[in-house]
């Protein structure tokens, strides 16, 4: 019997089903089948071979080696403690350290303000759904005027291009000239999506602008609290804002 045979076979017998819990034996709980035994005993073989290589370790390890958590980690209260550091700094390279630092933020910032013009510039300031937030008033001298006022009349277009807010030509410039540009529903589909992903990239920007900005503020208040004057804080730090501190004011020569 060939091995394609044999699978062929095997792939139309019926599958074996373990017998379930009796009713009478429902109190005792679920029965364990096959699959959990497997389970159960895979985990417990696993620790056990880790609980092994333990004690393999520990037999081998030497009692002379030296590794650094000798002297970095101390014991308090039976819990192993890593010691923290000395501060190796002066406060004036601290200071130096936060100057430096500030300015590659406000590079980083200035840098991504000025992609922010260039994608605006490039916009002009149009949403992908092609409608402004905007309003635009027109003002009447009397109230028969706002009863008959037309919009298209007034724009002197066709109402199909009144609710646009770009690219809305006048009756005369459609009798004159012929439609250029992309016509297609396909075509005209896949722009809007170009427009709105150059929205979303925009929107993205102003966040990451707004946020470096936050992260200026918040490194020259550490800078600032560097000085041994007395201070007082008056807010606490949150994720749009520096805490707001209070200093006591010296007169100086």
């Amino acid at each position: 019997m060939s091995a394609a045979f044999r699978k062929a076979a095997k792939a139309r017998q019926r599958p074996h089903h373990e017998r379930a819990q009796p009713a009478a034996r429902t109190k005792l709980g679920l029965l364990e089948k096959k699959k959990d035994y497997r389970l159960r005993a895979h985990d417990y073989h696993k620790k056990q071979n880790a609980l092994r290589a333990l004690q393999r370790k520990a037999l081998d390890k030497n009692p002379d080696e030296f590794y650094f958590k000798m002297i970095r980690a101390e014991v308090k209260d039976g819990v192993h403690v890593i010691k923290q550091p000395k501060d190796e700094m002066t406060p004036e390279q601290v200071k130096l350290m936060r100057t430096q630092d500030i300015k590659y933020v406000e590079m980083k910032r200035v840098s991504e303000a000025k992609k922010i013009e260039r994608l605006k510039a490039e916009l002009h300031l149009l949403d992908a759904a092609g409608s402004s937030p905007g309003r635009h008033l027109f003002f009447v001298d009397t109230k028969q005027e706002v009863q008959k006022f037309d919009i298209a009349t007034h724009l002197d277009t066709v109402p199909e291009l009144v609710g646009r807010v770009y690219n809305r030509p006048t009756i005369a410039t459609l009798q004159r000239e012929t439609v250029k540009g992309l016509t297609a529903p396909a075509h005209l589909k896949k722009l809007a999506q170009q427009r709105k992903n150059q929205y979303d990239l925009l929107r993205q920007r102003i966040g990451r602008e707004k946020a470096m900005f936050v992260i200026t503020q918040k490194i020259q208040t550490r800078k600032d609290l560097l000085d041994k004057t007395h201070k007082v804080k008056v807010k606490k730090e949150t994720t749009t804002g520096p805490a707001i501190y209070k200093f006591k004011f010296q007169r100086k020569r």
